[in-house]
């Protein structure tokens, strides 16, 4: 019998009563390797109760005593984080090396929330009116909730744990059924760490277990990471449940390479920006807009590397590994279908392609295309899978006002060596983050992470005391080098304007 991923209540594996489960594979043999649980309304109500019974012990918890805790957690973390790494790797499927580096980008947070003391100071203003001063003071919210999705099991619940926790609020998190282990790995790290019961807890479940922290009245805030309609449906339905929500949705990141551009590094950035983690992240770059006479030799360039990916278990270290589900690899092998009978050109196919003894696996190997349309459902739908499609303008111009007309605004960057080119892309385009001559431009520690349009819904996500938000709208550009002789333009990491 397989195994069952319970849920986490009160500091302890928590099965409760619903008999419905989902089954868990191995993505790069097809297998099943677990069953997670499905909560019912009772089970996600017992959750959440717990998460509400250790708020007022908690919130009341001094900052000493929570920090000490944070730092347990981070030193826990560093020392075991591979054992994270391997568990997110079998049932994701990325790389053991792309997945420490997941629980990396996570761990900056958790060593950002050790340092929180000093953002839950209040202010104080003397004579505000006359012989009247004013105080403000920060408050957590009390319990929050957190939905995250299969793509980053961990780094995207610490995102948001951390800074909730230490600001003195609780969490109950909410991870995808596809892969749910990693989210009770966690929970028992932080039990270890001295966290007290009740403080972290674990909602497994589909939608149900979705609408109950939506709707119920003990949790206070949402933070959801994933797909723009479902985006939409979290926001609306936790903000008319009275809820602070911050929803961010779909992508379709853009790079524009310009004809001075190093297409040696343009096309590197393409090919692992494109393909790393089988494109199943929120910052892939699935479109390349190749401008003027960079094009033909740039579509080389990338060719040539793109055939060059192993593809194989994650564990073994390939180029790349499966994608998450059947069902999802058969989507993503559509849209390489479409594509075809859309009339883009495909450079590069990757159907058919699996790793030697394990061809019931979720394969789909790196996928070029080339001379592809505006109009073309490559082009307009968040494909999330290992698909690069190649867009040719004549002008900046041109491109700059393609990337402004998408519904989407997540992320996108710039390669070229002109400063000032580099510059004006920055003000001027309508995307929250910004690389320049780097593909990912994710800031250090989700500081300012987020983007425009629709890709996010409610607050733009910057630290704040009460551990959920503040209420901003910024942009977060990251630059790698610029030659100087071309305008001078020095960005820092990362940049907020």
């Amino acid at each position: 019998m397989p195994t069952t991923v319970t849920h986490w209540r009160a500091g302890e594996a928590f099965s409760g009563r619903s008999a419905r489960t989902a089954e868990v594979t191995d993505p790069a043999t097809g297998e099943a390797t677990a069953e997670v649980a499905l909560a019912d309304v009772d089970d996600a109500g017992a959750v959440i109760e717990a998460a509400r019974e250790a708020f007022p012990a908690w919130r009341d918890t001094s900052l000493t005593r929570r920090t000490t805790v944070l730092f347990a957690f981070r030193e826990l973390l560093n020392a075991r984080k591979s054992e994270l790494a391997e568990i997110i790797s079998r049932e994701h499927g990325k790389t053991v090396s792309d997945a420490l580096g997941e629980v990396g980008r996570g761990q900056e947070v958790v060593e950002f929330a050790c340092g929180i003391a000093h953002l839950l100071k209040g202010g104080h203003t003397e004579n505000a009116s006359t012989k009247i001063d004013a105080y403000s003071i920060h408050q957590p919210l009390g319990p929050v909730g957190i939905i995250s999705p299969f793509n980053f099991p961990a780094m995207v619940p610490m995102w948001f744990f951390p800074i909730a926790i230490a600001a003195g609020n609780t969490v109950v998190l909410k991870p995808s059924e596809k892969d749910p282990s990693a989210s009770l790995w966690m929970a028992e790290l932080w039990k270890e760490a001295g966290l007290p019961d009740g403080v972290f807890n674990v909602l497994q479940g589909d939608k149900t277990a979705v609408d109950e922290l939506l709707t119920h009245e003990a949790i206070k805030a949402v933070s959801f990471v994933g797909s723009t309609p479902i985006a939409e449906y979290v926001y609306r339905t936790g903000t008319e449940a009275g809820k602070r929500v911050q929803a961010l949705g779909g992508a379709k990141n853009h790079a524009i390479v310009l004809p001075d551009a190093d297409l040696d590094l343009a096309a590197d950035a393409m090919t692992s920006a494109g393909f790393g983690s089988a494109g199943e992240r929120c910052m892939a770059i699935s479109a390349c807009v190749a401008v003027g006479d960079a094009a033909d030799e740039l579509v080389a360039k990338i060719a040539e590397r793109t055939r060059g990916i192993t593809i194989g278990r994650g564990t073994d270290e390939p180029g790349m590994g499966p994608l998450v589900t059947k069902e999802h690899r058969d989507k993503v092998a559509a849209y390489v279908g479409a594509g075809e009978r859309d009339g883009a050109h495909l450079v590069v196919d990757g159907r058919g392609r699996s790793a030697e003894g394990m061809e019931h696996g979720y394969w789909l190997g790196p996928t070029l295309f080339d001379h592809v349309g505006e109009e073309m459902s490559i082009y307009t739908d968040e494909i999330f899978g290992p698909v690069l499609s190649v867009l040719r303008v004549e002008s900046y111009d041109e491109a700059l006002e393609l990337i402004n007309r998408n519904k989407y605004g997540n992320g996108t960057a710039i390669f070229t060596n002109d400063g000032g080119a580099a510059r004006r892309f920055q003000n001027e385009v309508e995307v929250g983050m910004v690389g320049i001559n780097v593909p990912i431009p994710v800031p250090m520690a989700y500081y300012s992470f987020g983007g425009w349009k629709a890709s996010l819904f409610g607050d733009s996500h910057a630290h704040g005391a009460d551990g959920v938000h503040f209420y901003t709208r910024t942009k977060a550009v990251t630059s790698r080098w610029l030659d100087p002789s071309h305008g001078g333009l020095q960005l820092g990491f990362p940049q907020n304007g």
